[in-house]
């Protein structure tokens, strides 16, 4: 296998997760960062998570994560509760407009993904794992921050 075929894989996978992200914020006007916001709290008892729990789970840095939330507000997707205990401190809920967004979305590419590598061997995923590691070697992004998370943008914020 000549270098350039690993090249245009590279990129195969870049353009399908793009073109991904694209298409669902086109059928569904929500970006895979504010979707996978939706199902993180779906996912949850109350449908609640605080916004450090939800930044947690995206890996994405906190003033992000609030543009996420303020932007998915404005939709009607989630709301803001305070917290009872800390005024300061508040909750993010799914509303049932959001979840029956959820309902008509699908599963994101990454969960897909997941699914499929849940069923390779232990060989094989081993394997695959150091081919990865190797790439990332190449390329020189061991200490890039990336979340377990395949999304074509991650909502950057301005300010960074």
């Amino acid at each position: 296998m000549k270098h350039e075929q690993i090249l245009v894989n590279l990129r195969k996978i870049i353009r399908s997760v793009n073109l991904e992200g694209k298409r669902i914020e086109k059928e569904h006007g929500v970006s895979i960062p504010q979707l996978l916001c939706l199902n993180f709290l779906n996912s949850r008892p109350n449908f609640t998570a605080s916004h450090k729990d939800i930044k947690d789970f995206i890996q994405l840095n906190a003033s992000t994560v609030t543009g996420i939330v303020s932007r998915l507000e404005m939709k009607g997707f989630v709301a803001r509760l305070p917290k009872k205990e800390d005024r300061r401190v508040g909750l993010v809920v799914l509303t049932a407009k959001g979840a029956k967004l959820l309902a008509i979305t699908p599963d994101p590419l990454h969960e897909q993904l997941s699914a499929r590598l849940k069923q390779l061997s232990p060989e094989e995923l081993l394997a695959l794992q150091h081919a990865f590691d190797k790439i990332i070697n190449f390329l020189d992004v061991e200490n890039v921050d990336a979340a377990p998370i395949l999304t074509s943008d991650a909502e950057i914020d301005p300010q960074e």
